[in-house]
């Protein structure tokens, strides 16, 4: 007891980042991340979560992981913790790490959590500048397995993604000259979705044909290989940006490499003349863009709303008008732009104060200049 004691004192003391830090994620691990991590690795001389401490088990040749509670340190242990720590392994194994890398939260999925330990301790990736490579060259190749989007079933598909084209593509056949699809650089995003696709490597890549959104969802048995892709998507984008705008600091580009959906889930909704039937949808909150899916994996979305700002007399009401009919579930939701109103209803109440919450963020924002060429040219799919 008097040994912890004495750790806790050294660590508090003597290692910056010892509070609120959990191993290598800013509040990775809620609530506990609020608190003192209860584990550590006394082989790299940082404190972990409990989340983390299993992954870092998992690279025992690396990460020697122990309680800071329970297991008995020795004092050169105690030691080694109190003169190294978090801030000091930060600056070491993220030296060289590339500003377009994603680094994960605690919100973010397993395989990413994961791979992002593994680069960082035991492939040395931010230390070692070659070992970026393949996600870092501009350029790359290879086989993804990607779902059909007729049939559901995912085959092996050649992918290629070159920044010098400025597009990701694919091929339906090996030997295939011409690829299937080209999605330029410009509108594409990545995004894991390991629970909506059923593989817990799975990327939904999205982009822009015809002002409309296109989804293909894909995945590889490897988790470096997938990981890789995803963030040789955000480096060709990054590049992207640095061009389209010089005058940009890291800083204003990173934000825009990627993005997770504000919200998704199910909710009814009705048409535009408000007298049909509601019939069940899974809608997706992508930046503005409010699209709605007979099946979260279809390929395109069958109408698409555009959400502007409380300026551009947009806004989000509880509730349906007291003429609405048809709707199963109760808990409605209206949604008011320049040119009509939206009907919603949600199972529950909490899923109605969710969509709410996450509508008057979008509403709340002031449109870009770029978001009025979007406004202006949005084609709304009844």
């Amino acid at each position: 007891l008097q040994q912890v004691k004495h750790f806790h004192s050294l660590a508090v003391t003597r290692n910056a980042g010892f509070k609120p830090w959990c191993s290598q994620f800013t509040v990775l691990c809620f609530p506990e991340a609020y608190g003192d991590p209860d584990w550590a690795s006394h082989s790299l001389g940082i404190f972990i979560c409990l989340n983390c401490s299993g992954i870092h088990r998992n690279i025992p040749q690396v990460s020697k992981v122990k309680s800071v509670r329970l297991d008995d340190w020795d004092d050169a242990q105690v030691e080694f913790m109190a003169s190294n720590g978090n801030n000091v392994a930060k600056a070491k194994y993220e030296s060289k790490m590339p500003p377009f890398y994603y680094k994960p939260t605690y919100l973010d999925c397993q395989l990413l959590r994961e791979q992002w330990i593994r680069a960082k301790y035991e492939r040395k990736e931010f230390i070692h500048s070659e070992k970026q490579e393949p996600y870092s060259a501009g350029y790359r190749e290879g086989f993804l397995w990607k779902r059909g989007r007729d049939n559901g079933q995912f085959l092996s598909r050649k992918f290629v993604l070159s920044e010098r084209e400025g597009a990701l593509k694919y091929f339906n056949k090996n030997d295939a000259k011409e690829p299937k699809a080209i999605m330029k650089i410009e509108h594409l995003n990545a995004t894991f979705q390991p629970a909506k696709i059923g593989n817990p490597h799975g990327l939904q890549i999205t982009y822009l044909k015809d002002n409309s959104t296109r989804n293909i969802f894909v995945y590889h048995e490897d988790g470096k290989e997938i990981v890789d892709w995803f963030n040789a998507i955000r480096a060709a984008r990054f590049h992207y940006l640095q061009v389209a705008f010089p005058g940009a600091s890291d800083a204003d580009l990173v934000p825009k490499l990627s993005r997770n959906y504000l919200k998704e889930g199910y909710m009814e909704k009705t048409g535009p003349k408000q007298t049909e039937g509601f019939k069940k949808r899974w809608f997706t909150m992508d930046d503005r863009r409010l699209m709605y899916f007979k099946d979260p994996l279809d390929a395109f979305a069958r109408g698409e709303v555009f959400i502007g700002s409380k300026e551009n007399s947009y806004k989000v009401l509880e509730g349906l008008p007291p003429s609405t009919q048809g709707n199963h579930w109760q808990h409605g939701i209206t949604i008011v732009t320049p040119d009509r109103k939206f009907l919603f209803a949600c199972e529950t109440e909490d899923d109605q104060l969710e969509w709410i919450t996450t509508f008057q963020k979008v509403i709340s924002r002031p449109m870009l200049p770029q978001e009025y060429a979007v406004e202006a040219h949005f084609k709304h799919k009844p």
